[in-house]
């Protein structure tokens, strides 16, 4: 299986690995898809990007981590290239890719939260939030 996460994308396009006609445009789309799953708190906490064709899986991936996990987040970063790069003709493959990229970030998401969540409503705020305390300024 190719390692290179740029040749691996561009597999999946259908393009050769030695055309480099559009990796300008498919960099800046994996580069994206990796931003919404820093959002969603998959991968490394400060972010990851791409700039060619020599950053691995690897190199964002533990690929001894869950292989379902591992194959879930290549799925995402497939999905949202393919889907901005070269979207399905007919709008029932664009629906259904749609709604398979929105179940796979979902179910990464889940995963997630079962090892990392962090609770929205804490029980011990602190008096003291940005400057305000009990409804005043300090």
């Amino acid at each position: 299986m190719e390692q290179s996460i740029l040749k691996s994308v561009k597999k999946v396009l259908h393009i050769g690995d030695d055309d480099p006609s559009f990796d300008e445009d498919i960099l800046l789309h994996i580069n994206s898809a990796f931003s919404t799953l820093n959002d969603l708190g998959i991968g490394p906490a400060g972010g990851y990007f791409i700039e060619d064709d020599t950053a691995e899986w690897g190199d964002y991936l533990d690929l001894e981590d869950d292989l379902i996990h591992v194959h879930r987040v290549k799925t995402v970063i497939y999905l949202s290239v393919r889907l901005v790069f070269d979207p399905p003709a007919t709008t029932f493959a664009l629906n259904a890719a749609q709604e398979n990229l929105r179940e796979q970030m979902w179910r990464l998401n889940v995963r997630r939260e079962e090892t990392a969540w962090v609770d929205p409503n804490p029980s011990n705020i602190p008096e003291e939030v940005d400057g305000v305390l009990d409804g005043g300024t300090v």
